[in-house]
């Protein structure tokens, strides 16, 4: 499915889903037991809000070295990253952990995608950097996933 949407559109969506996952992360942090774990999820909130100011700058016009313009249409396959499941009160934890290892895999994604279509310059720039992060979210999840799917038992 191709979508029709402007930059500005898009990045509302962006901002939309960086303030979903920091929802999400807060809900981890809140869920997991393992002070490590939690301490992981409350830093991944704040690297969220954090990409969450950015593209709110960039949706202000604070970034003008190849910014695009925002009323510009984007035509490409974004559809795939703005849809998936959402994690619901009674699912067990390792499934929350998939699925918020998902939704970075999709982020990551995104933010190469949408970098891919800027010109060389601050904007390329930060959108790389921001998916870079993304993926680093998505193995930490993984790692975390991992500890609560496959638990080490006192025999090693």
């Amino acid at each position: 499915m191709v979508s029709h949407l402007t930059l500005d559109e898009v990045l509302e969506k962006a901002v939309r889903k960086e303030i979903e996952s920091q929802n999400l992360y807060t809900d981890l942090s809140h869920r997991v037991k393992e002070p490590a774990a939690r301490d992981a999820f409350q830093e991944m909130v704040r690297q969220e809000r954090r990409h969450q100011e950015m593209l709110e700058r960039y949706r202000r016009g604070e970034f003008k070295e190849g910014a695009l313009s925002r009323q510009g249409v984007i035509d490409y396959r974004i559809a795939e990253h703005f849809d998936g499941a959402e994690a619901t009160p009674n699912m067990p934890l390792r499934d929350v952990f998939l699925l918020a290892a998902n939704r970075e895999k999709m982020s990551h994604e995104f933010y190469l995608n949408l970098a891919a279509i800027h010109p060389a310059g601050e904007v390329k720039r930060l959108l790389e950097d921001l998916a870079g992060q993304e993926l680093s979210h998505k193995q930490r999840v993984e790692f975390l996933y991992t500890e609560v799917a496959f638990p080490q038992t006192d025999g090693g």
